[in-house]
């Protein structure tokens, strides 16, 4: 099992990363791809990628949440970034988010701006190192679709994390040869659109992530994640997917390895 989308900061910051990671290896995991948000992590997430070589993998990206005016200063940042020490293995998560916005519209409006132009900058970097891209999206999936598009992006390198939609949003990234990658969501009562979308890709398109610390799996939901858990969510995938877990495994062990070619 590898977890494809996990952030390790605040283990690190907290002096808990060498027992998260630990943990990982007892549990079965063959690594980690630690996902980058803002310029914050970058560096960090360079220097546990170095120091855990084989093992632990880093992306860097400006998540639509962290967007301010200041954008352009942000990603500036990155110029030369995949020719520096570890190179990331993706660019991401970046993308678009309506969910988290100002109350106030015209407020909302600006800010949205701010994130579609830091998205168009960041597709335009896949495009020049020609590289994986790791998207975040919420409620605001076929915009982020139709810049994808525009970019001519190619979308068999393309991966939307956390993917919390349907059938029918699955059936347009599949048909343009994109994926989704599942968390614990697909554990609860509540996400039978979720795991029918993992039914959809197949264990062919698809692959698994924590995201953690968030997004914990059943039967630990309410408690802090780590990659460990993800075991759970290969359980469960397994089932829905008619596979035993070792086979799921190596499936989407494959698919992630091709996926961020490691």
């Amino acid at each position: 099992m590898i977890d494809t989308h996990c952030h390790l900061d605040g283990y690190q910051a907290r002096g808990e990363l060498d027992a998260v990671i630990g943990r990982a290896k007892a549990a079965g995991l063959s690594g980690l791809v630690t996902i980058g948000t803002d310029s914050q992590d970058w560096a960090l997430y360079r220097r546990l990628a170095a120091a855990h070589p084989g093992y632990v993998w880093h992306t860097v990206g400006l998540h639509p949440c962290n967007v301010d005016e200041r954008w352009p200063e942000a990603l500036a940042v990155l110029d030369g970034w995949d020719d520096e020490g570890t190179p990331p293995v993706a660019l991401g998560e970046c993308g678009l988010d309506r969910f988290h916005l100002p109350k106030d519209p015209g407020e909302a409006e600006r800010v949205f701006g701010w994130q579609r132009a830091a998205f168009a900058a960041q597709l335009a970097l896949v495009k020049r190192w020609q590289c994986p891209l790791v998207v975040h999206s919420r409620g605001a999936f076929a915009e982020c679709v139709a810049m994808i598009d525009a970019a001519e992006i190619d979308w068999r390198s393309v991966v939307f994390h956390c993917f919390v939609e349907g059938e029918a949003e699955m059936d347009v990234l599949l048909s343009r040869g994109g994926t989704g990658s599942f968390t614990g969501i697909i554990t609860y009562k509540n996400a039978p659109n979720v795991r029918a979308a993992l039914v959809r890709a197949g264990a062919q398109r698809t692959f698994f992530e924590t995201d953690a610390p968030y997004l914990t799996p059943e039967p630990h939901r309410g408690k802090p994640n780590e990659p460990a858990l993800i075991v759970h969510t290969f359980e469960r995938a397994a089932q829905l997917l008619n596979l035993d877990v070792r086979a799921l495994s190596e499936i989407t062990n494959a698919n992630a390895r091709r996926f961020y070619r490691l």
